[in-house]
């Protein structure tokens, strides 16, 4: 499967059958699930188990904004192995936040499904949380990868 991309007014056939890509793809997008998961289940987890009453679609949100810190916290703690702490902060800011938003998102919408409309973390919506939450992300991620050679690990 191939389509084509318009790039500086340079046409560039893309391929999605690159193993060495999804593979790349798929690392990329498991660091970020760890990442966003940490803030979204640990927010979901606090107002179960805490009892404070507050809305459900304001947990979801909490989740969502907890889950793109905690993402941007553990991918910058990653690169600064590799660079300074600012250079590392900052390209861990300038990461895809379509793709981080789109793993939230896709992570509170089944949780929100398979509990009844409810924000709150079972053995039973965990493992389809993650699923959702990698394989929504990857299809873009292996994209942005493809086109400009730009990945954060």
């Amino acid at each position: 499967m191939e389509n084509t991309i318009k790039n500086n007014n340079q046409q560039k056939t893309l391929s999605w059958d690159c193993k060495h890509t999804w593979k790349n793809a798929a690392k990329n997008t498991t660091w970020c699930l760890i990442g966003c998961s940490i803030g979204d289940f640990g927010t979901i987890l606090f107002f179960q188990f805490s009892g404070i009453i507050f809305p459900v679609m304001g947990i979801m949100l909490l989740a969502i904004v907890n889950g793109l810190i905690t993402s941007i916290i553990l991918e910058t703690i990653i690169l600064a192995q590799q660079m300074t702490l600012k250079i590392a902060f900052r390209t861990a800011i300038g990461m895809s936040l379509i793709s981080m938003i789109s793993m939230e998102i896709a992570m509170n919408a089944v949780d929100y499904i398979m509990t009844g409309g409810q924000a709150k973390i079972t053995l039973f919506t965990v493992i389809p949380m993650l699923i959702a939450g990698f394989m929504t992300p990857l299809p873009y991620n292996y994209f942005r990868l493809k086109k400009y050679g730009k990945a954060c690990h």
